[in-house]
């Protein structure tokens, strides 16, 4: 008997679960909070949970993970030097550090269109080598001709020895300042994606375990070992991506949508006849524009960790992430006889730090640059955790909000809060940690509002459920402004909102919003067995994919008045090739991009009826009724799902290296 294990390692836990391959059933699932910055203590305590006799039979590893995003959304990837080639316009709030603009690039049809200045390339290199961990290179119109890219990998290689990445590698849209942040922000986690994959390999050869290692990308397919730590950026949103193929497998249907409510915010996506619903611009990742193609999703800054706190009669929920009370009395002793003191500050002095059950702690994190007035603050908080009023008790006034955000930001200092996870736990629908730490913080803001704590508690859950449903009508009415759906909501006392496919929940106190959101939504709302580790199954449940564009691109005379073909070019992921006859290039693109796919299968074991290859062709016309000016080819190959776990358990490479254009020539 053999079986797969899947790990996801999330912002609040690292969830892993069994499957047996010969069926597909769920045999096991475990939970453990996240441990930071060193993720091995988390994916240990997780793994420690599941049955160790059947994991000795395990033949297949898959991972999804919210490193790469949660790397690019807290700026703290590795230096890299980025070598631009040809004009761009750079945006001028563009964070790009260590930027180099030279002369060269390439036309839409492939020619060059200025001899590439390698010396300016050298001295750029030789200036940074020693301060950068990686180079990245965008040149203008490589998908058309990558032979600047090429030649400047060729010497940063030969230079300095360390890994170059070229934006023709990771996408073949055109673009070439995005493609050029999508290579930037690739290189900055090369180091980030090496260190956690090692220490997922490390964990299961500890275990004397021999398996197939792969990972979640974030379009929902399948990629090995090697190819994800060659191209980290496309595991970005490999988390929600996780939770859709999860939600799918443990519902049983192919086409639903999914709301996954983690600790941090609520993840709103589709997936339609067993393939996720992608983006058409590439995935926008902490302000960037990348080309990686990824799931169309909606995110909102609201999950079951989510600060409450009450202001002006109002209850606020979010945006900012605290430990909630009912942990936190079981993370610190202490911690409840400091609750239990119930310090009432002034009401007119009411903001997200200054609360009746806000309370700060330290990390173990090391401050590093830190300005006079943070190393004052930080200096006042210990290693339990205080208020405002325990932290400046002989002093009258209190610290600047500015200096606690950022010390909260350089995670030097944890929140506490009252959440809506404590607001479940006083209502009796989640009891997971100490109750009694959220009924007394209930009980301290809904005194500010002047209702009793049930009540208080009850409108926090009917908040969340109305986002929830916010979030999903957002997500299904693309284009339609959010402030717009929210008037909607607050005259739907009398309607509901109809939804035609069933809706799937997502996350571990799921089950308790149900009748909330079933007042605003008239849908199929289910939530499956094994929900709180859906995004550890679709870790697993993945398929191999590949996606190849070809275009087929007509030249003509310069005359308007005499259109004579003068040839046709076919481009490629490895180069350009030109034909005199338009069908014989047709023909070339037809047989090439098949045969791109197909090896790339091929080497992940499966032979050619184990893949089904769909191609989808685009013309681009000039006038009605003319040759198309350029014809576009994408093909795609799935693997079929039940030969596909078998096959990658026995294959250790599913590398393939496409960085020349000998194969053309």
């Amino acid at each position: 008997m053999a079986y797969s294990l899947g790990i996801d390692a999330g912002g609040t836990y690292t969830d892993s679960i069994l499957i047996r391959n010969s069926d597909g059933e769920v045999i096991g699932s475990n939970k453990s909070l996240t441990t930071y910055p060193d993720l091995l203590d988390g994916i240990m305590n997780s793994i420690d949970g599941l049955n160790q006799e059947k994991l000795k039979l395990v033949t297949l590893v898959s991972v999804s993970t919210t490193l790469a995003t949660n790397t690019i959304l807290e700026k703290t990837g590795y230096p890299v030097g980025l070598i631009l080639v040809g004009n761009y316009e750079i945006p001028e709030d563009s964070e790009i550090e260590n930027c180099i603009m030279v002369q060269g690039g390439h036309d839409s049809r492939g020619d060059e269109v200025a001899p590439l200045d390698l010396s300016a390339v050298e001295s750029f290199v030789l200036g940074l080598k020693g301060r950068v961990s990686a180079f990245a290179v965008s040149s203008y119109f490589s998908v058309r001709n990558p032979e600047h890219e090429l030649q400047i990998k060729a010497l940063i290689q030969e230079l300095t020895g360390l890994p170059v990445v070229c934006g023709h590698e990771l996408a073949q849209a055109l673009g070439a300042y995005e493609r050029g942040v999508t290579a930037y922000l690739n290189a900055q986690l090369l180091p980030v994606a090496e260190g956690f994959l090692k220490t997922v390999v490390c964990e299961i050869e500890r275990r004397g375990l021999e398996p197939r290692i792969a990972m979640l990308r974030c379009d929902g397919s399948v990629v090995s070992m090697h190819e994800a730590m060659r191209k980290p950026i496309e595991s970005v949103f490999s988390g929600p991506a996780a939770s859709l193929l999860g939600a799918s497998y443990l519902s049983g249907y192919e086409t639903c949508a999914v709301i996954d409510v983690g600790g941090t915010s609520t993840d709103v996506s589709l997936i339609h006849r067993g393939l996720p619903y992608l983006s058409e611009t590439g995935a926008v990742v902490g302000g960037w524009q990348t080309k990686v193609r990824a799931l169309r999703m909606e995110t909102s800054a609201m999950g079951g960790d989510s600060h409450i706190w009450v202001q002006a009669s109002k209850t606020n929920i979010g945006p900012r992430r605290v430990i909630p009370l009912c942990r936190a009395a079981v993370l610190y002793p202490s911690f409840l006889s400091s609750l239990k003191k119930r310090w009432i500050p002034d009401k007119l002095k009411l903001n997200e730090h200054i609360q009746a059950t806000k309370f700060f702690v330290r990390t173990k994190q090391e401050p590093v640059n830190l300005t006079r007035e943070e190393k004052e603050l930080l200096a006042l908080i210990k290693n339990e955790p205080l208020s405002l009023k325990d932290i400046y008790w002989d002093r009258n006034i209190l610290p600047s909000k500015k200096v606690m955000d950022s010390l909260i930001q350089k995670r030097l200092v944890q929140a506490i809060g009252f959440t809506p996870t404590d607001a479940l736990h006083v209502l009796g629908e989640y009891t997971e940690w100490n109750s009694e730490a959220s009924e007394i913080g209930a009980t301290l803001l809904a005194n500010f509002l002047g209702t009793e704590k049930q009540e208080f508690c009850l409108n926090v859950k009917r908040l969340f459920a109305r986002n929830m449903a916010k979030d999903l009508i957002s997500f299904l009415m693309e284009g339609v402004d959010r402030n717009e759906i929210e008037k909607m909501l607050e005259c739907s006392l009398f309607s509901r909102f109809k939804v035609d496919i069933p809706v799937v929940l997502l996350g571990g106190p799921v089950r308790a919003y149900i009748d909330d959101l079933k007042k605003v939504i008239d849908a199929e709302i289910i939530v499956p067995e094994y929900c709180k580790v859906g995004n550890a199954v679709g870790a697993l449940v993945g398929k191999g994919t590949k996606r190849v564009e070809i275009t087929v691109r007509t030249t003509y005379s310069e005359s308007r008045y005499d259109m004579r073909t003068k040839g046709v070019f076919v481009y490629t992921p490895l180069g350009r090739r030109h034909f005199v006859l338009r069908s014989e290039a047709l023909e070339f693109a037809e047989e090439f991009g098949r045969k791109l796919i197909l090896d790339y299968m091929a080497e992940s074991g499966l032979s050619p009826d184990q893949v089904t290859v769909s191609m989808e062709k685009k013309d681009i016309m000039v006038q009605t009724g003319d040759v198309p000016l350029e014809t576009r080819f994408i093909f795609e190959g799935i693997s079929n799902s039940d030969v596909y776990e078998k096959a990658v358990s026995g294959h250790k490479d599913l590398c393939i290296n496409h960085d020349g254009i000998e194969e053309l020539t």
